[in-house]
């Protein structure tokens, strides 16, 4: 079989995510991986005394030997693409194929295959993330003192640090990351336990030797370094793919979230932050002057996607039935690969975004001078009230002096916020003109965020300095 671009393939497979990826999604791989563990039974097996040397040797000389199209032609025939890939790998080593899949259900197989790719998958995004963490710990240090205007309900609010901004998305994506950690720490296979869970073939199979199942599949799940369940029915549990796509899924949340805060922060109103854009790039077909933030919106796209996977992988938990039914097969082809594509691939953009951003600085200066003064009303009515003055009153007379300046902004007339202020008689009886000057510079109005996210800055590189450390 044969596929380009006159058919239908997956976007995932030219035109997002990584190679790297691609290949651990890869049918070739996922049937290499097949080959590794009926293997690692006949490993098992051997020991037991029940397969010859020779036999094992055969087998693993075919391992990286996959021929898709041949096992095709076999499903053609049995309509069970497992059975077909035991005959195709029998028929290249004729010796151990005698005893190929002794004792084994297809979940034997399949399951154990698919945490095994969970596993080199999670490893992957886990790096990437590493990376883009650190980029991000290095934008806070450079940054985290940088006075920016804060936006609440997308209106004006109080001055932040530009760092402690970046502090906000690093934070959840720390967590995420501790998140993934765990994640790829409790991923288990399905381990060697037969139709039901039971044992009861390799039971029946090892009678007679000295080897018990439970001995056997400790055996084979050691060659293959793969921790395992100690229950399941004929597949490992369902409610592992739900967990894994959650932590994948909150990932996205994170990454979605930096995404859009970033389109709306290249928005001309605001215009603080920007994407690189090359020098032939085109931002619209029909508006030559358009530069459009195609990245982030990429990432927005991708995220919301991930976001709905959980609900497929909660069906296929919580509709199981019994030990065991197969109309969980045909998604999990599809969405187990997809959530870990497409986690690559806003991963990747993410950094990259992060990494040429362009930061105006002429407009950070801009917003805050247009805006910074109305968030100074609360240290003028701070002081106030240290003064003497009632709270609530002093509140009405800021309001009334704020909303004429907002207005008076606008439209692009004067008097500023600081000349009404000063000329109100109720506020100068307390306030000088050189006390209310000094209140209304709101550039050091951050209070901790600097020292807060410089604290995070130092966390990230002690966690992320250097790469997790594999489960043994």
């Amino acid at each position: 079989m044969t596929f380009d671009h006159s058919t239908y393939i997956s976007p995932f497979t030219w035109r997002y995510a990584s190679l790297e990826m691609r290949e651990i999604w890869s049918e070739t791989h996922r049937r290499q991986l097949m080959r590794s563990i009926w293997v690692a039974l006949a490993q098992a097996q051997q020991q037991a005394g029940l397969v010859s040397h020779e036999q094992v040797a055969d087998l693993q000389r075919n391992v990286t030997s996959v021929d898709i199209d041949r096992a095709l032609e076999w499903e053609q025939e049995t309509h069970h693409d497992v059975m077909a890939e035991i005959r195709t790998f029998a028929e290249q080593s004729p010796l151990g194929g005698q005893i190929l899949h002794w004792g084994a259900t297809s979940a034997d197989i399949t399951d154990n295959a698919d945490v095994l790719r969970l596993r080199e998958a999670t490893a992957v995004l886990l790096e990437r993330l590493r990376l883009l963490l650190l980029a991000l710990a290095q934008r806070i240090d450079e940054t985290a003192d940088l006075p920016t205007m804060a936006y609440t309900h997308i209106q004006p609010a109080e001055p932040t640090t530009l760092g402690y901004r970046f502090a906000v998305y690093a934070h959840d994506l720390l967590t995420d990351y501790n998140r993934l950690q765990a994640l790829f720490t409790a991923l288990r296979g399905k381990g060697l336990k037969g139709a039901v869970g039971t044992q009861a073939g390799y039971v029946e199979l090892l009678t007679g030797t000295r080897m018990t199942a439970l001995e056997m599949e400790a055996l084979a799940m050691s060659v293959l370094n793969l921790p395992y369940h100690q229950i399941a029915t004929q597949t490992y549990t369902r409610q592992q793919d739900l967990s894994t796509v959650q932590v994948l899924a909150g990932i996205a949340s994170s990454l979605h979230k930096f995404a859009l805060d970033f389109r709306i922060l290249q928005s001309p109103p605001f215009g603080e932050w920007a994407e690189a854009f090359g020098p032939k790039q085109v931002g619209s077909s029909a508006m030559p002057f358009k530069r459009n933030p195609i990245n982030t919106e990429n990432i927005c796209s991708l995220a919301r996607y991930i976001a709905a996977l959980p609900a497929v992988a909660w069906d296929n938990a919580s509709q199981a039935i019994l030990e065991r039914s197969l109309d969980d097969s045909a998604n999990r082809r599809l969405f187990l690969a997809d959530a870990f594509l497409a986690a690559d691939e806003i991963i990747s953009r993410a950094a990259r975004v992060l990494r040429d951003m362009e930061i105006d600085h002429a407009a950070i200066l801009r917003n805050m001078t247009l805006y910074g003064p109305f968030a100074a009303t609360e240290r003028v009515l701070m002081a106030l009230v240290a003064k003497g003055v009632d709270r609530q009153e002093g509140h009405e007379w800021l309001r009334e002096a704020s909303l004429r300046a907002w207005q008076a902004a606008q439209d692009g007339l004067a008097p500023s916020l600081i000349d009404l202020l000063a000329v109100d008689e109720r506020i100068s009886r307390y306030l000088n003109s050189e006390e209310l000057s000094g209140l209304m510079d709101t550039s050091a109005h951050t209070g901790t965020a600097t020292v807060r996210a410089r604290n995070l800055a130092a966390e990230i590189w002690q966690t992320c300095s250097a790469p997790p450390a594999s489960p043994a």
